[in-house]
């Protein structure tokens, strides 16, 4: 491998993990400041009116002002860290590195599939046995009245199943998408079968096939796009060459996949109000209350895990696309 090329790897595998190791800052720093009120950094460009940044009303103070400087230098300090790495890896090619991206990208959706199916079914089973008045007999009020509570539910029941979930997702090695469009269907054909036999019909039927069709059909995008199972228009792409072909799986991709899913991922979690953030922070449920699943919330997660995976799904396709087109200069 010549020097100029060595120096186009490098660059590549710079700039690609440098874009995710960016992204997964904003999602944590995103964290601290929606959930333990951290001040953030545009707070701290507003405190010495940078960028266009209104001044505050009140100052950040001490404590809070070494607090935004330490969310900022996160942003830096992990840029330093993908040039350690690139530069400690120096001999991985990007083939390699795309591979690895697919399977932590496969990792995440493997994770989430475990995490709607688990949650759909314990949910469901906690709403039917409340509107069936079942909940009396086996708990005493207090606990109760807390399974029906959306803040006790959510973060004493759901949020420890998501955990569970991540290590499933690491032991298991199956996507599981085949199986949740059966359920999809399997849950459809049961309201079926109970409103026109048995004439018996609850909210939490309805929202249990919505919840699994929507992660069905967000979470499934990354996995198409590693299997080549988007539809294109191929009325230009089927006829060109195999280097035609990288030339436009990497310009697309950097050019209109990566910043498709940053727009996404950095206006819906752009403050405690917005599209993403809000309605995790109010812990929103359906408004059948007890009658429905208390899943409302994580109608607004998927449009996260959908464009974390699909991003870090087309910077793998970029890497992989660009170590074609190196490989033949």
């Amino acid at each position: 491998m010549n020097f100029k090329k060595e120096n186009i790897y490098l660059s590549i595998r710079v700039l690609s993990y440098s874009i995710l190791a960016i992204t997964f800052s904003f999602l944590i720093n995103n964290i601290l400041i929606v959930w333990f009120d951290w001040p953030g950094i545009k707070k701290l460009y507003s405190h010495y009116e940078l960028f266009g940044f209104k001044k505050l009303n009140k100052p950040l103070e001490n404590p809070q002002l070494f607090i935004s400087y330490i969310q900022l230098f996160s942003y830096l300090i992990s840029i330093l860290l993908v040039i350690f790495y690139v530069l400690k890896t120096f001999r991985q090619n990007l083939e390699k590195d795309s591979q690895i991206l697919s399977s932590f990208s496969a990792y995440i959706i493997r994770s989430a599939f475990w995490a709607v199916f688990l949650l759909g079914i314990i949910d469901l089973v906690i709403s039917f046995m409340a509107v069936e008045r079942l909940l009396d007999p086996i708990f005493n009020e207090k606990i109760k009245f807390k399974l029906i509570s959306p803040q006790f539910r959510i973060t004493f029941v759901h949020f420890p199943i998501i955990l569970a979930s991540f290590i499933l997702g690491y032991f298991t090695r199956t996507v599981g998408f085949i199986w949740l469009a059966v359920l999809v269907v399997c849950s459809e054909f049961s309201i079926v079968l109970s409103r026109f036999i048995f004439s018996y019909e609850q909210a939490f039927q309805g929202d249990l096939v919505r919840f699994w069709y929507a992660a069905l059909f967000l979470f499934a995008s990354a996995y198409a796009l590693i299997h080549e199972g988007h539809v294109r228009v191929d009325v230009l792409y089927t006829g060109f060459t195999e280097k035609q072909k990288s030339w436009t799986n990497s310009i697309g991709s950097l050019f209109l996949g990566i910043p498709l899913c940053l727009i996404i991922i950095f206006l819906g979690m752009d403050g405690k109000a917005s599209i993403i953030n809000g309605p995790v922070i109010a812990f929103e449920v359906t408004q059948q209350g007890s009658n429905g699943l208390y899943l409302l919330y994580l109608m607004a997660v998927y449009l996260a895990v959908f464009a974390i995976s699909m991003l870090i799904q087309f910077t793998s396709y970029f890497m992989g696309s660009s170590y074609k087109i190196l490989k033949n200069l």
